[in-house]
């Protein structure tokens, strides 16, 4: 009998000896870190041409991962942006456009799957801080949407009472925990501080299985606001401190994966949800050089820098010049953790060959530019873009806004649109429409086909896969 017990206990131990070298974090599915920084530009890092302040971090987390130089994030302004990246499609699929803010009856559809509920079925933690801006009501907010914890605001930082224009039109800006309101109009020289804390706790607590933590910065959107930590240290003014400190919560972010050694099996995904805000002047970034900024569908408003990071699976100081976008993030973080897709047609495309290194991969050829309710303003196709006449938002002519305070602008300005090749002119200055018709009649035919598909409000064309926005049910 006592032989039979202790051949038991070493059959027991050599068990649990094999299942803890199974599921050791070596082999684990991977960790996932994505963060959403509000309104930065594409020329507002070091290694992209910004002066008057250092990005240390930024740049060597480019130089040890992956730069995506040719990255889209899915429309030019805050809400929409936000459901295509945390639902794979284009947000006019699913009913979003603009910004949405506390006067709004609408949100994510609880019929949509996010990347949180994909992973979480997987059996991961999954954590939102930050800014949400996909529905302030409890059923949109993070908790009924597949995220175990979150803290955080739940639209844009200057949907506040100060407004610098429409003063007193917002009621107190909340600051939520979980789905309930913890405080009113807080302290944001602490948001960048807070959330970059509240998300090093989150992975110190579960680093011993998979998580997903998604960290939304509501900076640099204005107002602007920095903590003594970074003020006045900028050449830059107040914008300058407060890059500066969002520099150090990427740089804290990865300290923690790296003492943790959980660097080689976390993807860490920085990127911003759309160019600079220009109309505010020197509280407002730079575009590096392309065509206008926010609220368009020209280069400068699609157009941000992402930084994919993953030591020993992301080559290091890769640049990739393949066409990638917002939408694709989820598909990338599927096929990475081996997680499920979402039931429903998705618009997004899995990057994950080329974040390996196999450049020559191009999962990507084609993105649509929609802005307003519905408008189908522009079509990419390789290095060609096809600018369709439409009113929209221009600053170019106008007076720059000065601390705080909102510049000229014309919001209807009538864009005349032409052909332009991304490869000899990314400023889109040049159209050369009438020089290759035969590119512009490709990229047409891609637009008529988008239009069946997800609508045209220039056209007219309703659009037959288009699916309802979430509303109120309380």
């Amino acid at each position: 009998m006592k032989h039979k017990i202790t051949l038991f206990l070493t059959l027991f131990l050599c068990l649990g000896t094999f299942l803890a070298f199974r599921f050791s974090p070596a082999d684990r599915p991977p960790n996932v870190v994505l963060v959403y920084i509000d309104d930065l530009g594409f020329g507002d890092l070091g290694r992209t041409g910004a002066v008057g302040y250092t990005t240390p971090n930024f740049d060597d987390m480019a130089s040890k991962g992956m730069f995506l130089s040719q990255y889209y994030t899915p429309q030019a302004v805050c809400t929409a942006s936000r459901a295509g990246l945390l639902t794979g499609c284009y947000p006019n699929r699913l009913g979003f456009a603009g910004a949405t803010d506390h006067s709004a009856k609408t949100g994510i559809n609880a019929e949509e799957e996010t990347i949180a509920e994909l992973l979480k079925a997987k059996g991961y933690a999954t954590a939102a801080f930050g800014k949400w801006h996909l529905g302030f009501q409890k059923q949109f907010l993070p908790p009924h949407h597949g995220f175990d914890e979150y803290f955080g605001i739940p639209y844009s930082n200057d949907m506040w009472p100060n407004h610098p224009v429409n003063k007193n039109y917002y009621p107190p800006l909340p600051l939520i925990e979980g789905d309930e309101v913890v405080a009113t109009n807080p302290d944001q020289s602490q948001f960048t501080t807070w959330f970059t804390e509240r998300t090093i706790n989150f992975i110190k607590k579960n680093k011993d299985k998979p998580f997903f933590a998604y960290l939304a910065h509501p900076m640099p959107h204005v107002p602007l606001f920095v903590s003594d930590k970074f003020k006045g240290k900028s050449q830059q003014g107040l914008y300058g401190d407060v890059i500066m400190e969002l520099d150090w919560s990427i740089g804290q972010i990865r300290k923690t994966l790296r003492e943790l050694k959980l660097d080689g099996n976390t993807l860490l995904i920085v990127t911003s949800d759309n160019g600079p805000w220009l109309s505010y002047g020197n509280h407002a970034g730079s575009a590096g050089g392309f065509r206008e900024g926010k609220g368009t569908t020209f280069e400068g408003g699609h157009r941000v820098p992402c930084i994919v990071e993953w030591t020993g699976v992301v080559p290091a100081g890769v640049v990739s010049n393949n066409l990638a976008a917002g939408m694709d993030m989820l598909p990338t973080i599927v096929e990475a953790t081996g997680a499920s897709l979402p039931k429903k047609k998705i618009d997004g495309v899995s990057l994950l060959a080329n974040l390996k290194g196999n450049l020559s991969v191009k999962p990507r050829e084609t993105f649509l530019f929609y802005y307003r309710r519905n408008n189908l303003e522009a079509v990419r196709h390789g290095d060609w873009k096809l600018v369709f006449p439409h009113p929209g938002r221009t600053n170019e002519g106008f007076k720059p806004g000065k601390d705080g305070q909102p510049g000229g602008g014309n919001e209807n300005f009538n864009h005349q649109g032409g052909l332009y090749d991304l490869r000899r002119d990314p400023g889109e200055r040049y159209n050369v429409q009438f020089d290759f018709p035969e590119v512009t009649a490709e990229l047409m035919k891609i637009a008529d086909e988008a239009r069946k598909d997800l609508g045209d409000d220039l056209t007219g064309s309703p659009g037959q896969n288009r699916r309802p926005i979430g509303r109120v049910t309380e």
